[in-house]
């Protein structure tokens, strides 16, 4: 018996409600069931989209990769500046973690922390790191061309720091249930570190 024909909207549908229920109950508190139920699909069709709960997992994080792109360039691309640009795409996700009252966080470093036993969940967790921190390095190049950010550090270096810290202080926003120590992240490195 032929499989039915797969909707490409069911699966993005599917990709986004395993990307909500990810950041709320993570990788391992979210069932296929609920992310089946949420979307109206049969619990047997869940096998026309994806091979396995694995392979669901790397296309939501491909899903969230693509959204941080996507975000980063909306941010940079009519930003006067780079600098700018950086902290109206960090400024962005200040407003989502309002909206969300200082839960879920950032989707990579979540799942980070949890899927350790998956070799296959943190390559493509490593993958859409690497292309985030790599936006923000060109961002940061442009920087130091124009003389806004010191050149005497490589700007992945730079980078890596930036986002790093910032992940830090989602977790301390996360347990404060405060904008502060993001805020603290982005004046200590891009109005004064990162200064030339």
């Amino acid at each position: 018996m032929a499989r039915p024909r797969r909707s490409d909207d069911t699966r993005q549908l599917l990709v986004e409600e395993g990307a909500a229920g990810f950041l709320a109950n993570g990788y391992h508190g979210t069932g296929i069931k609920q992310v089946l139920d949420a979307v109206g699909v049969p619990k047997g069709s869940f096998y026309n989209y994806f091979d396995s709960k694995e392979t669901f997992g790397q296309a939501v994080i491909d899903h969230h990769s693509l959204c941080i792109q996507r975000n980063l360039a909306a941010t940079l691309g009519p930003a006067p500046d780079p600098i700018t640009g950086l902290k109206a795409f960090f400024g962005r996700q200040m407003d989502e973690f309002i909206e969300s009252e200082y839960t879920g966080g950032c989707l990579i470093a979540n799942l980070g922390a949890e899927l350790e036993g998956s070799e296959v969940l943190r390559e493509s967790l490593s993958v859409a790191f690497r292309i985030w921190r790599d936006g923000v390095a060109e961002a940061l190049r442009e920087a130091q061309e124009l003389g806004t950010v010191r050149a005497d550090i490589d700007a992945v270096e730079l980078a890596d720091l930036l986002i790093e810290s910032w992940e830090g202080a989602v977790i301390r926003m996360k347990i404060d249930r405060t904008l502060e120590p993001l805020h603290k992240c982005l004046r200590r490195l891009l109005d004064d570190y990162f200064r030339p």
